[in-house]
């Protein structure tokens, strides 16, 4: 009885991707971002909390709702034929349930949000929710649905501003902070989709990587460039200090040695997967110097 409660719960984890840390974190690293370049920071306990608990539900949410529409695409595809609903472990019941649970759980987060900043947050949530529902169907109908993420992506941004200014009015340093991870997201989903374009042709959806085509790598560094570039102008209003610029000029060398690898590596799971999660270390190095910054 035991195993089979755990193994039940570990495919609850599976279906919500809790069981890989990268895909969390790489939501959780623009709203960092965020929080670490408002006037206000560093940013309190509580407010590091509830966004990140709020990226972890909103996540969950939006992991199910993906698998839920695409349930039978992925049993056709290398990369997601293990996904619990594909291969029938959780029914469409229980999905269902988990994501009116998560979706439950991210409401009350945002109610947890003080008062005076409740309001602009319970609205930018409510604006996210069609983006974050919507975009898993976006490959049927859209040739870049990796633009779609990219705007709830943004949202990571707007939302722990809010909860810690009460207020949008970040003028060019929450513009330019948003504008980055919309192109940050944009690249490094293009990417992804890379692992899945043979597969998806035949299936018949779309991707950035399929419309783009042959100039797939060279669109992801563009919107590397622009994403450092715009983080700079951010960092630079926001007033961070000298410790941070070390930080910056590694991580834009980074990303673009990333992107060279990329043309000499051949496509594939594994290619995709590793630049994911490089874009993960190379966003996280970038908040650790915002963080050095405002505490040294």
């Amino acid at each position: 009885m035991n195993n089979l409660l755990t193994q039940k719960i570990g495919y609850y984890f599976q279906l919500l991707r809790w069981n890989k840390p990268s895909g969390r974190l790489i939501l959780l690293i623009p709203a960092g971002w965020s929080l670490w370049l408002t006037p206000k920071a560093p940013p309190s306990l509580f407010v590091l909390g509830i966004i990140t608990l709020g990226g972890l539900f909103v996540s969950g949410a939006g992991c199910i709702a993906n698998d839920i529409w695409d349930r039978k695409f992925d049993k056709k595809v290398i990369r997601t034929k293990e996904r619990p609903l594909a291969n029938d472990k959780v029914s469409l019941k229980t999905a269902w349930i988990l994501l009116i649970l998560m979706l439950f759980f991210s409401l009350l987060i945002v109610l947890w949000i003080p008062t005076e900043s409740r309001n602009l947050c319970l609205q930018l949530a409510t604006l996210s929710l069609p983006f974050i529902l919507l975009y898993p169907s976006a490959k049927r109908w859209f040739k870049y649905p990796q633009l779609i993420l990219s705007i709830c992506w943004g949202f990571s941004v707007l939302i722990p501003w809010a909860a810690s200014e009460s207020s949008l009015a970040g003028g060019v340093t929450l513009l330019f902070c948003w504008l980055a991870t919309i192109f940050w997201t944009f690249g490094f989903d293009t990417v992804y989709a890379m692992a899945d374009e043979i597969e998806d042709k035949v299936i018949g959806l779309n991707s950035s990587a399929i419309s783009l085509g042959k100039k797939s790598i060279k669109t992801v560094s563009f919107c590397y460039f622009l994403t450092c570039s715009f983080l700079a102008i951010a960092a630079f209003k926001a007033n961070l200090g000298l410790i941070f610029w070390p930080f910056w000029l590694t991580t834009t060398l980074g990303m673009q040695r990333e992107v060279f690898l990329l043309s000499s590596r051949s496509k594939g799971i594994k290619t995709s997967v590793l630049h994911f999660s490089n874009q993960v270390r190379i966003g996280s190095l970038l908040l650790l110097g915002m963080i050095f910054s405002k505490l040294i």
